[in-house]
């Protein structure tokens, strides 16, 4: 992924992607980022004409995931994680058990957490 930065918008609508329609009909959010997801091989039209993710999109969501469960563990070490982020985050050495309970950052963590915050525009 090169320099593909996805607004809020766009990763709500691969968030309405991944889960399915309830419906035939598409949500707003969807209808305006379907054609800059499907550009970027994100998403992909099925013969039917429904949406799906490829797996580039579900490798971004799952990084989106990550780096969101690393600022919930900087705010307070005690919260929750899914499985799939806490043994990927584990591996890669961004965090470590706590004695008292829960995961705690560790440099590596931090240095990838303070690299991500800096290449984000600013609010």
């Amino acid at each position: 992924m090169k320099n593909e930065k996805l607004t809020g918008d766009e990763y709500d609508a691969l968030e309405l992607i991944r889960r399915g329609a309830r419906t035939d009909r598409v949500n707003a959010c969807v209808g305006r980022n379907a054609k800059r997801l499907s550009g970027l091989k994100l998403v992909q039209y099925a013969k039917n004409g429904s949406l799906a993710l490829t797996e580039k999109g579900q490798e971004v969501l799952f990084l989106r995931r990550c780096v969101e469960a690393l600022r919930a563990l900087e705010r307070d070490a005690a919260s929750a994680l899914d499985e799939d982020v806490l043994q990927f985050l584990s591996r890669k050495s961004h965090i470590a058990v706590r004695e008292g309970g829960g995961y705690e950052l560790t440099e590596r963590g931090r240095e990838s957490l303070a690299d991500i915050s800096a290449q984000e525009p600013k609010r």
